[in-house]
């Protein structure tokens, strides 16, 4: 599941606004905190793959 841009930068402003650790960030929202690591460093969705087809 692809969550929207627009979703990430919210995410990111309410955890910032209440000071939450990614943890309980990961809890409000219901999205993994894995993902969450991975929006910090590129918030940006990717758009097509880097790898050939492989059929």
């Amino acid at each position: 599941m692809a969550y929207s841009l627009d979703f990430r930068r919210r995410v990111f402003a309410y955890k910032g606004k209440h000071q939450l650790t990614f943890e309980q960030t990961s809890e409000h929202f219901g999205v993994n905190i894995a993902s969450l690591f991975r929006w910090q460093n590129k918030l940006e969705p990717c758009l097509k793959r880097d790898k050939p087809a492989s059929k």
